[in-house]
This record gives structure tokens, C-alpha cells and sequence, in this order.
């Protein structure tokens, strides 16, 4: 039986289970903890494959989220289970399988690259970290394969530095780069954040392509609801660590319910990838919020 046998066919992808995450405090700290997120559950069926939005101003917990589905933190309370497996618990050659199925893609690929080896490199230790390939001719063609499936020319790439690239590139190289493990899931984290227009429009396309194709999850972790309306299926709306909204995409950014997610919907004119919100709202604004946010009569979830 193999590490990735031990995974549940028949339990959901993801689920998380009144999930918490507090930083601070301690048995010296005078300074008590700081919830960053609090009672999140969220399920993603592993078929058909979707895409999840999780959506917030800047220090809403949407990365945290992110971070903990990827086992870069560990939940304060709750659960995070893949296919039925408890992520806290997972060692040995569980470990490998989840770092396989679970990839990431984050706000700014540049910190992934090492500026003194060209891009190949990046693709080649993962071909021999996991075996992908049984030789070189092998390794070439599951590389090239990756790269046109995001839309770029390997031979105008390949052998290139990261710094003679533009950022759209080295984002959809990042793309590439969690495709050819062939994930279940991707956590794509402010993932076109830091490109303009056109080349968010082309990253976004990648995804969808990934997800249509490959059957391929993500969840989208983002503060623009206009490309969020573009490109997902579900969103959830975080507001100081809580769900405040959750639903259909479309049916939560047309007919906003709660107060945070009107007030970011009427932060955008329009639903369109050419105009964004750079993450913040004002300050006055976020404080008549907060009773609303506190009371669940308020805050809609829908089930």
C-alpha cells in the first residue's frame, strides 16, 4: 500500500472544523494571545473540483488560512483534515504524499527562485525530489508540457534567469510548477496581486484551464472581489478572523448581505479584472462593523 492509499477516496478533499489560530501569549507572556482566526470550517467535495474564494481586507486571516491549509502554522483548535486525514498528524511518507497533492502558488514568486541558478532549476529538484521522470528526455518533455499548458514558450524560457523575466512569467512558472506534480488542491495566496492587468487576466485563465482540465482545486485567497467574480465558484468572507458571508460567488458579490460585504462590493464600481481594491478600507468605516460582525444574527452563513 502506498503513502497515498492511506488517503480516503470517498472523504471530501478538505475539510476544516471550527478551526482557530491565536499568536501571542503563553505561560511568560504578560500579553494575551490574538485570535487571528476564529470558528472557520469550510468542506471542498473531492469531485467535482472547485474553485474556493476566501476574501477579506488585509489582516482579515484569509493568509493565515492559507498557511495553516498548508501546514506552514498549526491551528490553535480545530481540525484540518485532508481526504479524511487529520493534517497535525500526518508523518513519514504521509508527509511526502500531502506535500505532493497540497501545492502552493504565492503573492510574489520572485522570493521562490534563487537568483544564481536559471528557472530549470526549479523544475529539476522537484523532478528529483519525487521522482517524476526516469531520465532526462523524460524530465524535458514533462517540463515543456507544464509550461505550454500556462500559456508560455519553453523555448523562449528555458535557460533563463529569474531576473530576465517579467512577473506575470515567473507567476505562470510558478503555475507550471505546482501542475507538474499533478495536486488535488492548490492554495494560491494573492496570486496576481503584484501583475498588471493583461497578465492577472492570463494567470487566472491558467488556473481555470487546471481546474477544468486537470480537475484540479484551489483555494483562492484574495482581496479583489472583481477578479474573485471572474474566476470562483464559492466564496467565504472573512472579517478579523470571521466567516461574516459564504456562497455563490455571483449571489454573494449581487446581493451582499452582511454590512463588511456590502462595503467591500461598493469599494469596486464595477465587477471587472481592469479595476481592483488594493486591500484596505477606511478605518471609520471598518469600526461600525465590528458589533455586526460579533452578532450571529447578522452575519449570514449560508449552509
Amino acid at each position: 500500500m502506498t503513502a497515498r492509499d492511506a488517503f480516503s477516496e470517498d472523504a471530501p478533499l478538505l475539510e476544516l472544523k471550527g478551526v482557530e489560530k491565536r499568536f501571542g501569549g503563553g505561560f511568560l507572556s504578560r500579553v494575551p494571545a490574538a485570535p487571528a482566526v476564529t470558528d472557520f470550517s469550510l468542506t471542498l467535495p473531492g469531485d467535482p473540483p472547485r474553485l474556493v474564494t476566501i476574501a477579506g481586507e488585509s489582516g482579515s486571516g484569509k493568509t493565515t488560512v492559507a498557511r495553516l491549509v498548508l501546514g506552514l502554522l498549526t491551528a490553535s483548535a480545530g481540525e484540518i483534515l485532508y481526504r479524511g486525514v487529520d493534517v497535525s498528524r500526518l508523518g513519514g511518507r504521509l508527509v511526502r504524499a500531502y506535500r505532493r497533492e497540497v501545492q502552493a502558488i504565492f503573492q510574489d514568486p520572485y522570493d521562490v527562485y534563487n537568483p544564481f541558478y536559471t528557472i530549470d532549476h526549479v523544475f529539476d529538484m522537484l523532478v528529483g525530489r519525487f521522482k517524476l521522470a526516469r531520465n532526462r528526455a523524460e524530465a524535458r518533455e514533462l517540463v515543456v508540457n507544464a509550461l505550454e499548458t500556462v500559456g508560455l514558450d519553453p523555448g523562449r524560457l528555458l535557460g533563463r534567469y529569474p531576473h530576465q523575466l517579467s512577473g506575470g512569467q515567473r507567476q505562470r512558472i510558478m503555475v507550471a510548477r505546482a501542475l507538474l506534480l499533478r495536486p488535488r488542491l492548490i492554495v494560491a495566496d494573492e496570486p496576481v496581486s503584484m501583475v498588471d492587468a493583461s497578465l492577472r487576466a492570463s494567470i487566472l485563465e491558467a488556473m481555470l484551464r487546471l481546474k477544468e482540465e486537470y480537475r484540479i482545486s484551489f483555494l483562492y485567497i484574495t482581496h479583489d472581489l472583481s477578479t474573485a467574480y471572474q474566476v470562483s465558484d464559492e466564496i467565504v468572507i472573512l472579517y478579523r478572523g470571521r466567516i461574516v458571508e459564504r456562497g455563490a460567488t455571483r449571489t454573494v458579490i449581487d446581493a451582499p448581505r452582511h454590512p463588511y460585504t456590502r462595503l467591500l462590493v461598493n469599494s469596486i464600481p464595477v465587477p471587472d479584472p481592469d479595476v481592483r481594491w488594493e486591500g484596505r478600507l477606511d478605518p471609520s468605516a471598518l469600526e461600525q462593523l465590528d458589533a455586526a460582525v460579533i452578532d450571529d444574527e447578522t452575519s449570514r452563513v449560508a449552509r
